[in-house]
């Protein structure tokens, strides 16, 4: 049976009774200063013209006031890329540095405010040492690609090498950046690869793509999607979220002569599309009406997706989500979790200062970014038992290798992945890194022993942990995301989550001891910098 789907109507937008976040102002930033007002706007509130404005203005003059604070020399410029409005409207403004002219990868500063754009909530930046590098190069740009394309097995083209000063780590060095379109011996692959332009040496390297392991089908039958067209001509195109279609895998979008689409089958891949438009449009609307996020790039635009991936996989590829099949060749990789996760990367990528540097810690932070929105879409779609329930687990649905689910969010180690942060984690697989962020948001969300879902253990700590609901705990990971800087890791990631849970949440310090108390759970202990609560 052909489920008849139809053009749906936007989402009303939710409204709650809030408060302004405590912040700093901008005229003298180290202290904490901090100001009361009775009331907050709602959760999705985009700050007017002149509140955007003034953000600008007191972002500058923080940047100017903190030029040491953020190791900027007298041969750099800050140069703002993107701002951002999150929850209850709190703006945050992305500024791009260059040194000497050239860029700087990891120099990125993020300056958040409140929604009138007054007062500063946080500074951060990735840097981690001054700049004094010579930017003389060495090595030709020519030599530079040849070493970058090296990289991967197989090759389709090679950007023109770029010259940048890479200053994510302790020693900032000139380099090459050399981006190389291709694939690995498991999926498609767009390397970033810093090639050092004093020896030759590879400084480091980061992949755009990240792949999963491993009549809708899964949502029910009929649903209803947001498509375009009218008479005989109709296209899988979600004009009302720009950017958002979805087609085959060579990236033409699926077209018909009537408003239905799909037969229901697993192995029907016009069926596979309305699961993946349905999915993306509930996240859509998850971000909007629970984390105040316009849209998956904080911009209001989406991405693509291409279904028929002929892999046990999907993947996020910097432009567009692909999705394959299990391995079973019975079911398409398209369950809501599974797409809700594909667009996390893309929310990952596009959030703070963009990416979030290489290295497996960054990566398993990202991986759990895309479970813990596959989890939020899941809860704010809310299903009944007999199709897709909210849970977190990740991928049951689609059984992708025979196995179950592909992770466990309260328990990882039932899936051979972490629990705990440690040492290893670094040089732990990206996927399974994602363990200890995923136990993190359960337990933050949902206490060690919560009422009809599972119980989760602690690494350290109490044995008892009350959760403030994912609705909250989203809200809070989503503003912290918000701050991201390169290299991202799981202390920066802590600090960022409880200056957000201060922020959105400034009439007491329940959630902040929350998220404090979860990430130490976890075994991810405080830092120097991190804000306290009252």
């Amino acid at each position: 049976m052909n489920p008849k789907v139809k053009l749906g109507a936007m989402a009303v937008l939710a409204v709650a009774a809030m408060t302004t976040p405590t912040a700093v102002n901008a005229a003298t930033a180290p202290a904490d200063t901090t100001r009361t007002v009775s009331a907050e706007p709602p959760v999705f509130a985009p700050p007017d013209a002149e509140s955007r404005s003034r953000a600008v203005t007191t972002a500058n003059a923080t940047l100017a006031a903190r030029s040491e604070a953020v190791l900027k020399g007298q041969n750099e410029k800050f140069t703002l890329s993107k701002s951002i409005a999150g929850a209850h409207g709190l703006q945050y403004l992305t500024y791009t540095r260059t040194y000497r002219g050239l860029p700087v990868h990891g120099g990125d500063v993020v300056v958040a405010t409140d929604r009138a754009g007054e007062l500063v909530g946080s500074v951060s930046s990735g840097q981690q040492a001054r700049i004094t590098v010579d930017v003389t190069s060495k090595v030709d740009a020519a030599t530079a690609a040849a070493t970058a394309r090296a990289q991967l097995p197989v090759v389709e083209t090679v950007a023109t090498p770029k010259l940048v000063v890479h200053a994510t780590t302790t020693t900032p060095k000139l380099a090459w950046e050399v981006v190389v379109n291709g694939a690995t011996a498991e999926a498609p692959s767009v390397l970033h690869v810093f090639v050092d332009a004093l020896d030759g040496s590879i400084v480091d390297s980061y992949d755009d793509v990240h792949a999963g392991t491993g009549n809708s089908y899964y949502n029910g039958n009929p649903v209803t999607i947001q498509t375009s067209g009218s008479g005989s001509s109709y296209s899988m195109t979600d004009t009302t979220r720009p950017g958002l279609r979805c087609g085959g895998q060579n990236g033409a979008t699926y077209t018909g002569t009537d408003d239905s689409w799909g037969n229901g089958s697993g192995t029907n891949l016009e069926t596979a599309c309305v699961d993946a438009l349905y999915a993306a449009q509930k996240e859509w609307d998850m971000l909007r009406n629970w984390l105040g996020r316009n849209g998956f790039n904080g911009s209001g635009g989406a991405f693509p997706a291409r279904v028929g991936l002929s892999a046990v996989n999907a993947y996020w590829n910097g432009s567009y989500t692909s999705f394959g099949r299990n391995s079973a060749n019975t079911r398409q990789a398209t369950p809501m979790d599974v797409v809700g996760h594909e667009y996390g990367h893309a929310i990952f990528q596009t959030s703070g200062s963009g990416g979030g540097g290489s290295g497996n810690e960054s990566g398993g932070l990202n991986e759990s970014t895309g479970d813990i929105f596959g989890a939020l879409t899941e809860h704010y779609a809310n299903q009944p038992a007999t199709l897709d329930p909210p849970d977190y687990l990740v991928g049951e649905e689609v059984n992708l290798t025979g196995a179950g689910e592909i992770r466990n969010m309260y328990n990882p180690s039932a899936k051979g992945h972490p629990n705990c942060y440690s040492s290893s984690i670094p040089s732990t697989q990206v996927h399974a890194a994602a363990g200890p962020q995923n136990h993190w948001f359960y337990l933050l969300s949902e206490g060690t022993n919560p009422v009809g879902k599972p119980a989760s253990s602690v690494c350290s700590g109490p044995t008892s942990l009350t959760g403030i609901g994912i609705q909250k705990a989203g809200r809070i990971y989503m503003a912290g995301l918000n701050t991201k800087t390169a290299p991202w890791t799981h202390a920066k990631a802590r600090r960022a989550t409880v200056a957000a849970a201060k922020s959105l949440f400034p009439s007491g310090c329940v959630e902040v001891n929350a998220v404090k108390a979860a990430w130490s759970a976890v075994n991810v202990p405080a830092t120097s910098g991190e804000v306290s609560c009252p």
